[in-house]
This record gives C-alpha cells, structure tokens and sequence, in this order.
C-alpha cells in the first residue's frame, strides 16, 4: 500500500482560443500552444476591489504630555 499513488485528475488541455488575451484581441503572440501568460477567458481579470479609506475621529482633545506653562516652571524652581 506504501508504493501506490492516488489517481491523476484529468488535466484539461488549454487552447489559446480560450485564452482571455486572445479571445479580447490583447494577444501579439503567434504561437503553436498556450504561452505562459494564459488566463481562462471565464475570469474576466477583474481587479479585487479596494478597500475604502475611512477617517477616524480625533480621540484626545488634549495631548497626552505637554510641557509645563511659564508659571507651572518658576514655581517648580522656586
């Protein structure tokens, strides 16, 4: 049982007049089998839709830190 392979799925065999740049008439290529660049014709190379840009709202109204006033500085000092 160690020496048996599961069976081969049927590999379709790909046709440049399913190609998406041929049958769009994007193709320059004139060659005997599909290039490199085959993309199903069904696929329709849509890009993915980007996600939106959403802004958030400001959360402080204040900085977290800030340097002490004038007044806060002299009578540290004092």
């Amino acid at each position: 049982m160690q020496g048996k392979r599961p069976p081969a799925r049927a590999v379709r065999k790909v046709s440049c007049e399913e190609c998406y740049f041929r049958v769009n008439l994007l193709c320059a290529l004139e060659l005997s089998e599909p290039c490199s660049t085959f993309r199903p014709n069904d696929a329709q190379l849509k890009p993915p839709q980007q996600l939106r840009f959403v802004f958030r709202q400001e959360r402080r109204t204040r900085a977290a830190w800030a340097f002490p006033s004038a007044q806060e500085q002299a009578a540290l000092h004092a």
